[in-house]
């Protein structure tokens, strides 16, 4: 069964400010300094990153036991390249993140050869990876002038 999930995004006064909300809770997104922002959160780059690991993470955590494999502690370190110049207009280049790169650690006790496999389901069953890999169709539902 397809669900819907919603959230909104509102530029506020101060900077690069974003108030985004999504079922009440809310996250301040900004842009560093350098990049007109006030360096009060996360630029949006940033919180995709950090998006796709808590998603991994979730993955391993609900699905651990259905795949007979147990750790103690579980993070994801990720980073990704991105040339700023293509937003800015200022080269003829991918506006969004050319790659990104992950690790995935464990502490557990077992085989790396079952942790190999458990983080290879892992991937193949994380939505926001999977939307990262297989792209998603952008929808542009409207313009509304108030």
């Amino acid at each position: 069964m397809l669900t819907t999930f919603k959230a909104t995004a509102k530029k506020l006064p101060n900077g690069m400010q974003v108030e985004t909300n999504s079922r009440g809770f809310k996250i301040i997104m900004d842009e560093p300094e350098d990049l007109g922002g006030t360096d009060v959160g996360l630029n949006p780059v940033e919180a995709l990153l950090c998006a796709f690991g808590a998603c991994q993470a979730i993955v391993a955590s609900a699905f651990a036991d259905a795949n007979d494999f147990s750790f103690e502690e579980f993070y994801v370190e990720l980073e990704g390249d991105l040339d700023p110049d293509g937003f800015m207009g200022l080269a003829d280049v991918r506006n969004g993140f050319q790659e990104i790169r992950f690790v995935m650690h464990f502490k557990t006790n077992e085989s790396q050869e079952k942790a190999d496999a458990f983080t290879d389901f892992i991937e193949k069953t994380c939505p926001v990876g999977d939307c990262l890999a297989n792209g998603v169709k952008l929808v542009k539902a409207g313009v509304v002038i108030h």
